[in-house]
């Protein structure tokens, strides 16, 4: 598969009570407001919220395994978080190549994740060695 300017990736994954737990286990943020019902009532939310790094890691979850046959690593990402994603929220991440330099492997992409009611809860860029 060829890489073009354009070309686009994409994932999707529901939030579920037991993501969000799990992945407060891995990465060890257990903040109230992602894990505690009574606490995250009283926020400006006015429930719990997905730690945003769940979109991220979605996100690494495209740009890892959805390039076909060909491998990357991460140089760089930029996230700016836009939307809580809330528990039952099905989100998806997409990666468009945007630029690939003429004279390195090295492809840039825009990357946005929407909820299912399409509205953008992250955006950002990210910058990757591709080869294979």
């Amino acid at each position: 598969m060829d890489i073009i300017v354009g070309s686009r990736f994409t994932a999707t994954k529901k939030i579920t009570d037991d993501v969000i737990r799990s992945f407060a286990q891995l990465s060890g943020d257990f903040n109230p407001i992602h894990i505690d019902e009574d606490f995250a009532s009283k926020t400006r939310f006015g429930k719990r919220i997905a730690h945003g790094m769940i979109s991220g890691a979605l996100l690494s979850a495209v740009l890892g395994t959805e390039f076909g046959e060909k491998q990357v690593v991460y140089m760089s990402q930029t996230m700016k978080f836009i939307a809580p994603v809330f528990i039952d929220d099905t989100i998806t991440a997409t990666a468009t190549v945007k630029h690939i330099r003429e004279d390195k492997p090295v492809v840039t992409v825009e990357t946005v994740v929407t909820n299912q009611d399409d509205q953008v809860v992250v955006s950002g860029e990210a910058v990757l060695l591709v080869y294979g």
